[in-house]
């Protein structure tokens, strides 16, 4: 009997996101029952009491009332809380290299594309990336012109 090779489908996405790779780690978060309040509340829900919460890897799972007493449960991105913002942020203004800010950029890039992100956050976003990467290549272009000084204080003194 023949059998029909399986076709695997060879194409993959390259990158990853931010917690696959480990740049950001909100399962260890604590997320307050009105931080989940806020966040549900934006994205439109109508909250009335969070009843549970509960944090894994790449999402988070939210139990809660609505308006109507019915008790709701669902899975929510991270992505949703203005915690994810500022550790972003935080994570982007942290960035020592141009090498790291290009890494980082590359990460953002696939986030944006196959993460939903209000609009106002990513464009939030990417103003931290753009004046990150502003502050990185004057501190570079800085360190050039200090080496060159150095390097001529260097032939001057030798020449003497």
């Amino acid at each position: 009997m023949l059998y029909k090779a399986r076709k695997i489908n060879s194409y993959r996405p390259k990158g990853q996101s931010l917690i696959a790779a480990n740049k950001i780690k909100p399962e260890q978060w604590y997320i307050s029952h009105a931080e989940a309040k806020e966040a549900l509340t934006a994205k439109g829900y109508k909250v009335k009491q969070i009843k549970k919460i509960h944090c894994l890897k790449h999402q988070v799972c939210i139990s809660f009332w609505d308006e109507k007493g019915n008790i709701c449960s669902s899975f929510f991105s991270y992505r949703i809380f203005a915690r994810w913002q500022k550790e972003v942020e935080k994570l982007i203004d942290t960035c020592p290299t141009l090498n790291d800010w290009k890494k980082l950029n590359h990460i953002m890039q696939y986030e944006f594309v196959h993460y939903h992100y209000f609009q106002e956050m990513e464009d939030a976003l990417y103003t931290a990336l753009k004046n990150r990467l502003s502050v990185l290549k004057v501190t570079s272009q800085q360190a050039v012109f200090h080496y060159a000084s150095l390097e001529q204080l260097a032939c001057s003194t030798r020449g003497r």
